[in-house]
């Protein structure tokens, strides 16, 4: 099993939502995952793991997490070649190393040039930005790379991404 997780920001609050499948080759979610919390954290520069990291625990007390084998954050895992650990790296050490965590970001904001792979789907000229803890990076890309789609933004993210940006669901 697999979980992606995304949260959306408006006004004081988070939606926060989690997609579980289970082959990376799945066009839709096996289980949809979603809560809104009120008050959250205030965007901190180079601490965004402080407003997120707390939505993703939340919803994930909700969710069995037995026979998970990965989890997919929109944000990066490493930040730079020493080590520096972002949402993703987080989310890792607070399930003690025992669960792969992938990042997948739209923008570079890591200061990176080993610990982070650039990939390209479809047509796209634009790379996503993939970096890893728990399982080789390279796998990690071919993971993402192999994602049913046919632009840049695996067809799952895409229908993540749009549930986050739901406010009626």
């Amino acid at each position: 099993m697999k979980l992606a997780f995304d949260s959306y920001y408006y006004e004081n609050k988070a939606k926060t939502v989690c997609i579980q499948f289970d082959n990376w080759i799945d066009s839709v979610p096996l289980k949809i995952y979603s809560e809104i919390i009120n008050s959250v954290e205030e965007y901190e520069a180079g601490a965004f793991y402080k407003r997120e990291l707390p939505c993703i625990l939340s919803l994930l007390k909700n969710i069995s997490i037995e026979n998970l084998n990965t989890i997919v954050v929109d944000s990066f895992v490493v930040l730079d070649d020493f080590g520096k650990i972002g949402l993703g790296g987080y989310l890792y050490e607070y399930l003690n190393k025992s669960v792969p965590v992938i990042g997948v970001a739209k923008t570079n904001f890591a200061q990176n040039r080993f610990s982070k792979r650039e990939i390209y789907r479809g047509q796209s000229k634009k790379p996503l930005y993939i970096t890893a803890l728990g399982v080789d990076l390279d796998l990690a890309s071919e993971y993402i790379k192999s994602m049913v789609g046919e632009y840049r933004i695996p067809t799952l993210f895409k229908q993540l991404d749009a549930m986050t940006k739901d406010k009626n669901g």
